[in-house]
């Protein structure tokens, strides 16, 4: 088994990457893909059309002279004006039916799209390695997610709405032209593809960057307001209030430099676009009164022109717009769409099954483990067995492998080489929720959800009753001091549990570990940092939650764990020392010895 080492720098998403994202869940729709195309095709055909006939009217118009009411040209022009305008009513109504049905259509479309690459985001980021989420501001990831929803919104209604109509408006009626007249057909398609080409270069080539640089700042914005707002408690102690607000202006300055250059950019790139389109225009009508003075067209072939002029150049000028913000949504989809590039750090195997440890024997057979980016293997050829219902104390100085050893147990890492077995059973062949599900953790710094004291302890096991949560609570020592509170079990602890004290926040931790009832439990100097009677209260509860299970104690205060079965000692990723207290202390030149004796000289 080998470590899944994730890419600390992921390709660079491109443009047409993420339109390419969006529209493979377009497909994943396709009822409400298909409702949206449809309503706005009726709409697109309805502009195509209008202007035939309005130019079909002026020529009726202009070729009624007011003769006699019994005169049969004249009826007929008459009738014919009339179904015309029968007909322009016509189609403005199937065009707002089918704008209606395609608003619609989107609205559930890009509802689903967006609560679809929400819920699998969050659930690619809930997979990334503990070294990802060590280094990444929690702030800017959400950030990220939230930004590249919406963009989702904008991009749909762009390309779905604005952009795909605008195209097939501007190619039907440049082919509707040529057919009336190859000349003016060929100069407005030229004209087109001159303006579509100018609009990509310009917010491609000119304004991308600028909002690339622009939404990077964003993000340090959001990390930094998240870093200060979560470090609240920290602020107010050093009384550094104004020294923060001084330090996100900073990154808000950069932010707003970034910004005013991109809509600067954006305004210069626009400007550009509508002056092509007002030479355009000119063109096409300059060629149109050319063609009627030299009597190659009538009035209503002038006035078809002028309308469809009008209509294209609007088409046009929202075109050179609709680029502009596709693009700029596109940038903010980037880091989203980034997201789902990066691969999980550890990910279960194709055949993988859930797990069914009962007994709790761990065995570390060979095991070969390097950090990712490490020059060195930490562990080379780890052997070591813990037997079931042995509590074990992993001691030593810091960076010896200690904590390693927890995380590889966890499958939080993959090993390089070799193995690791509980109950005979190689942890990489089994699902990692179901693995974690049998080992009971009890860390040195507990982090609680902003939820009620019942939700935080039945997190180990979500379908317990109250009752069960109750009992536990009492295992742990901390029904007590919840029952004081004014609203008991149903209290909210504020974020990472901060209206709770250590010994509170450690105690919850314990009662969580009895509700999960794991076979195998993991301490993480549990008790490093309480109060006398803090202490007390938590080394009751765990010698209670000890009883019956596979114990790992990480130890950094060799006092507390001077009464377990056995004692490993790392070094640099070697297992130097087994054995129990009194064993160990005895060595002359040992490790532990000399632990033990600079911790009681510091005592």
């Amino acid at each position: 088994m080998t470590v899944q080492r994730e890419a600390r720098n992921p390709r660079a998403v491109s443009f047409t990457g993420v339109l390419s994202f969006v529209m493979r869940r377009w497909v994943e729709h396709p009822w409400q893909l298909a409702r949206t195309l449809l309503g706005i095709g009726l709409a697109t055909v309805t502009d195509i059309v209008m202007p035939l006939l309005a130019g079909r009217l002026v020529g009726d118009v202009s070729r009624h002279d007011g003769g006699l009411p019994h005169d049969a040209t004249q009826i007929a022009l008459r009738h014919d004006a009339m179904l015309t305008v029968g007909g322009l009513i016509a189609l403005g109504i199937v065009g707002l039916l089918g704008r209606r049905s395609s608003f619609i259509g989107i609205t559930h479309l890009t509802l689903a799209i967006m609560t679809d690459v929400a819920a699998k985001a969050f659930a690619r980021v809930q997979r990334f390695s503990t070294d990802w989420h060590a280094n990444t501001f929690a702030g800017s990831t959400v950030r990220k997610l939230t930004r590249g929803m919406w963009a989702i919104d904008t991009i749909d209604d762009t390309l779905l709405l604005l952009i795909i109509p605008e195209v097939v408006v501007l190619c039907g009626t440049t082919v509707v032209l040529a057919i009336r007249s190859p000349l003016m057909g060929g100069v407005l398609a030229v004209s087109v593809v001159l303006f579509t080409w100018l609009s990509v270069a310009l917010t491609l080539r000119y304004v991308a960057p600028s909002a690339r640089a622009s939404n990077k700042w964003d993000t340090r914005m959001g990390a930094a307001m998240a870093d200060a707002i979560t470090c609240n408690a920290v602020i107010k102690a050093f009384g550094a209030e104004k020294r923060e607000e001084r330090r996100l202006y900073r990154t808000l300055r950069a932010w707003s430099r970034r910004t005013e250059r991109t809509w600067i950019r954006g305004t210069n790139s626009g400007n550009l676009q509508n002056l092509a389109s007002l030479a355009m225009r000119m063109l096409l009508i300059a060629l149109a009164v050319y063609l009627w003075w030299n009597g190659a067209a009538g009035p209503g072939d002038v006035a078809y022109v002028l309308t469809m002029v009008f209509l294209v150049q609007g088409y046009l000028r929202d075109l050179g717009q609709q680029v502009s913000q596709l693009q700029r949504s596109v940038n903010e989809m980037e880091e989203l769409v980034a997201v789902f590039d990066r691969e999980a750090g550890v990910r279960d195997a194709a055949d993988a099954v859930p797990a069914h440890f009962a007994h709790g024997d761990i065995r570390f057979d060979h095991v070969l483990f390097q950090y990712p980016g490490q020059k060195a293997p930490l562990y080379r050829d780890l052997n070591l067995e813990i037997t079931p219902g042995s509590r074990v104390a992993l001691v030593g100085p810091s960076g010896s492998g200690k904590t390693t050893l927890t995380k590889l147990l966890q499958r939080l890492y993959d090993v390089t080489g070799g193995r690791i077995l509980i109950d005979g059973v190689d942890i990489a062949t089994v699902t990692q929720e179901s693995l974690r599900a049998h080992i009971a953790i009890v860390p040195q710094e507990p982090l609680l959800f902003h939820r009620s004291l019942a939700e935080n302890i039945a997190y180990a096991r979500p379908g317990a009753t109250q009752a069960e949560i109750e009992a536990a609570a009492q295992q742990a020592n901390a029904a007590a001091f919840i029952e004081r509170l004014p609203e008991g079990y149903a209290t909210l602890v504020g974020e990472r549990g901060v209206k709770l004290s250590g010994g509170e926040r450690q105690r919850v931790a314990i009662a969580r570990a009895f509700l999960a009832d794991a076979p195998i439990l993991i301490f993480d100097e549990a008790t490093s940092s309480l109060d006398s009677e803090s202490e007390a209260l938590v080394q009751d509860a765990m010698a209670r939650l000890m009883t019956g299970r596979t114990v790992i104690v990480v130890a950094h205060r060799l006092a507390t764990v001077m009464e377990l079965d056995r004692i490993l000692v790392f070094s640099r990723g070697e297992l130097r020392e087994d054995g129990t207290h009194t064993e160990l202390i005895r060595r002359e030149g040992g490790i532990y010895r000399r632990l033990f004796e600079l911790q009681s000289l510091e005592g």
